[in-house]
């Protein structure tokens, strides 16, 4: 069996956000085993695994971002949408843009301190979409 749905997320500031239940919420009841997939659907955000109960993670990982790519670098060609377009791109790149979770009795099987983030890099990106696919 095969689910799919799309997600629509209201805008988020840029950064890192926590958005495990936007997805969870969205969802009918989870098969007993499975996989769940879920995909943005832009190249400007990313999603990823990461601490889901320190707040200071979610702003550590917007600050090494915005150190391995920084904004305003000269030798960016693509520079017609802004500063922050170029280096959204690249970490966009960098964090990736889905994740599978294993799904166990009816529940994703995450770690203790895991959550599902959605990293926003631009300052206005708007809602974004996401493809949620649950395989049982």
């Amino acid at each position: 069996m095969v689910q799919q749905t799309e997600i629509t997320l209201p805008a988020f500031k840029r950064g890192c956000h926590i958005i495990t239940n936007h997805v969870l919420s969205r969802l009918t009841e989870l098969p007993k085993a499975g996989l769940l997939q879920v995909f943005i659907k832009h190249t400007s955000a990313g999603l990823t695994l990461n601490e889901n109960a320190n707040p200071d993670v979610l702003r550590d990982m917007d600050y090494i971002l915005d150190k391995i790519v920084p904004e305003r670098d000269s030798g960016y060609v693509h520079t017609l949408e802004g500063d922050d377009d170029m280096p959204a791109h690249a970490k966009s790149t960098l964090v990736g843009s889905s994740v599978t979770i294993p799904i166990s009795n009816g529940r994703l099987n995450l770690g203790t301190w895991q959550g599902i983030y959605l990293c926003e890099f631009r300052n206005f990106g708007g809602p974004r979409k996401l493809v949620v696919t649950v395989i049982a």
